[in-house]
């Protein structure tokens, strides 16, 4: 489990393709080393850290993963959010996030607004996705690309968040530009209270 308080980025140095799976190979932020089964969020993906040299270390993305995010995307070079798994004893700086990726949205606009940007992201949906829980509530929280972030102005297939200078320097949203592919974790109340709504139908 996650709050979506991204704590860096690690940057993509390799990529190996085995069957449908793909391993990455990342330069780690932190100062002390990640250890072999921990839990990471990599744009708001939980994967399981399965090997480590030094700063460096391997995460493993099978396709049901690939096909739900923008990990297939990636490429050496590329810079993904981290997070480390919460711990219990610790405050919930953000929301709570699973690390379950829904689905992808592609950012249609972004606009300067004195020094911070707001962002437009556009997704599919449909009822039965509505009726799943997939969806936006104005002021609710939506995980993008592993930032918890606030939700601004939502339509049945899009909305807006609005980023500080802060998140906007250390997190990849410097890198999101029109047509840029992010990765969406919509809230997980809302999913229960969605599902529950299902049963109580006649």
């Amino acid at each position: 489990m996650f709050c979506g308080i991204v704590e860096g980025m690690a940057r993509v140095v390799a990529l190996e393709h085995e069957g449908t799976n793909v391993h990455f190979t990342l330069e780690s932020p932190y100062d002390e080393p990640l250890h072999i089964d921990q839990s990471v969020s990599h744009n708001g993906v939980c994967l399981t850290v399965v090997r480590t040299d030094g700063r460096r270390y391997v995460v493993t993305a099978m396709d049901e993963t690939l096909r739900r995010s923008n990990l297939g995307l990636l490429k050496e070079g590329d810079e993904v959010n981290v997070e480390r798994s919460m711990k219990m004893n610790g405050r919930l700086d953000g929301h709570i996030v699973q690390g379950h990726v829904d689905q992808t949205a592609v950012c249609t606009a972004v606009e300067d607004v004195d020094g911070s940007h707001v962002y437009t992201f556009s997704y599919e949906a449909d009822r039965t996705m509505a009726q799943r829980g997939y969806f936006c509530v104005d002021k609710g929280s939506v995980t993008v690309n592993g930032v918890s972030l606030t939700v601004i102005d939502p339509t049945d297939s899009s909305f807006k968040v609005s980023i500080i200078p802060y998140t906007y320097d250390y997190t990849n949203f410097h890198a999101i530009e029109v047509g840029t592919v992010v990765n969406l974790e919509f809230d997980i109340l809302g999913k229960y209270i969605a599902r529950l709504r299902h049963f109580e139908q006649p």
